[in-house]
């Protein structure tokens, strides 16, 4: 019969994707087939498996902790901020609709069930699902309408640790909240405390343990120490956006911080190569004469460059251009860099805008959105900044609403995972490139695959270590 146990946090950032992510990994080494499961993520950072499907990019890295093929049903509601009060609903890999929060609570229950039956497709593969929280479970307001967080929990029999951030500041007083907000029976399914997140002697924190246990009468199954494992975030609280770059030195590739980024995971290789380092900016003043600028993917292309068309990172980002700084797009970078942008279908808004013109294309939106695995090389690239990626072979996703066509050369050629369908990518002019390929950078590190291995199986190790696991196993077993 299969075992469940969730993953819940105080707060968001808690640590609750690495920490399921975890928890599959150690399943995993110990002969377990083990899924992760998020019944709703709230993400820009997403991923597409290989039926062409779209899934939160945490449930894909938690699969691959828990080495599996990432499924749909890891992640059947997906929600996707297109503004400040609207976002793309996807169900089942799909787009379902765009909505805002009171249209989407108006579909609640449908969804909720589409939730529940991929979490019972999955369960009927797996001897262990990890389930993973939004957020914090006493988000009361949301009670009625939860379907992530303890009401999944109950549905799917999962005894649930809870997770709080130390580094934050405040963590006892947190954990003791959370379970101040909670009913007797939501209470009741909290079988674990995890402290995350610590730095120093772990000594000193025993007295609060201990009352801690005392206020909640839960055990704390360990202390995690602040883990500097090299594995994809999950959103726009990671540390990796905020303008720092863990090196001081090298090649100075400067990736510009939209406010809709997505799949800022794109340049996680670049960040393992030697002599490179990656810092994102959201400012024409941070600019500064880096040596690449980078366009990354975004969920609202064309609200996306008004905001660095106002605020004037754009015109510094022309001006690095044309004193000969080479500029590269991803996705809706990409697409910043035709020459018009139009929605005659209302996707982003509607109407027109000019580009950067930066390349002779042009995009136009559709509601058909693009979904899909791809692989192919990189195209003879004869001089120019690009030159060394000349004939890579390169491996990712497509996601995307829209086309781009023009008279730029093609970046790429590529084929089609699902379809088998072969065509151009791309387009490359001078010392400016675009691409539609999610992923197209990560073979440009030799040994990466190994190399995310290794860390999966370092935070395993680093859990293992600080976690007491045969009171984990006893609680999965025992259940609610």
């Amino acid at each position: 019969m299969t075992k469940s146990l969730m993953v819940l946090g105080t707060a968001s950032n808690a640590g609750k994707s690495l920490l399921t992510a975890g928890l599959c990994r150690i399943f995993r080494q110990d002969g377990l087939s083990a899924a992760p499961f998020k019944a709703q993520n709230m993400a820009l950072n997403s991923f597409i498996t290989r039926e062409g499907l779209e899934i939160g990019r945490a449930q894909a890295m938690q699969a691959e902790a828990a080495g599996i093929e990432p499924t749909s049903d890891m992640n059947p509601i997906l929600l996707k901020p297109m503004t400040d009060v609207g976002c793309q609903v996807i169900v089942d890999g799909e787009v379902y609709c765009n909505t805002d929060a009171v249209g989407y609570y108006a579909q609640k229950k449908e969804v909720a069930a589409r939730a529940l039956a991929a979490f019972e497709r999955l369960a009927a593969k797996h001897d262990v699902i990890v389930l993973e929280g939004a957020g914090s479970p006493a988000e009361i307001n949301l009670r009625d309408n939860d379907i992530v967080n303890l009401a999944m929990a109950r549905a799917a029999g999962a005894p649930c640790l809870l997770a709080g951030d130390i580094d934050r500041g405040g963590v006892f007083a947190s954990i003791a909240g959370t379970q101040l907000l909670l009913t007797e029976d939501e209470r009741a399914l909290l079988k674990g405390i995890v402290i995350n997140k610590f730095r120093g002697d772990v000594t000193l924190l025993e007295p609060g343990l201990r009352m801690i246990e005392e206020i909640t009468k839960i055990p704390v199954v360990g202390v995690v120490p602040y883990m500097r494992v090299d594995i994809d975030d999950e959103d726009s609280l990671t540390e990796h956006l905020r303008g720092r770059s863990a090196k001081d030195e090298g090649r100075d590739v400067a990736v510009v911080r939209l406010p809709h980024l997505s799949n800022f995971t794109d340049f996680a290789a670049l960040e393992r190569m030697d002599g490179v380092r990656v810092r994102y900016v959201e400012r024409a003043a941070d600019l500064g004469s880096p040596d690449l600028i980078v366009l990354p993917g975004t969920k609202n292309t064309m609200g996306d460059l008004r905001v660095i068309r106002e605020n004037g990172l754009e015109a510094a980002i022309l001006a690095r251009n044309a004193a000969g700084t080479p500029v590269f797009g991803v996705c809706g970078g990409y697409q910043m860099l035709g020459e018009m942008l139009s929605d005659p279908c209302g996707v982003e808004g509607g109407g027109e805008m000019p580009g950067m013109g930066l390349l002779p294309m042009r995009t136009v939106f559709s509601e058909r959105k693009t979904r899909t695995r791809v692989s192919g090389a990189i195209r003879p690239l004869d001089g120019g900044p690009f030159a060394s990626m000349s004939g890579r072979a390169i491996e990712g996703y497509e996601i995307h609403m829209g086309e781009t066509t023009g008279s730029a050369p093609p970046f790429a050629d590529i084929t089609d995972a699902v379809t088998g369908a072969a065509s151009a990518d791309g387009a490359v002019l001078e010392n400016v490139a675009g691409t539609y390929v999610h992923g197209v950078f990560d073979a440009l590190v030799p040994g990466y695959d190994a190399y995310r291995a290794s860390q999966y199986d370092l935070l395993a190790d680093t859990l293992r270590a600080n976690l007491d696991m045969d009171l984990i196993y006893e609680i999965m077993n025992k259940g609610v």
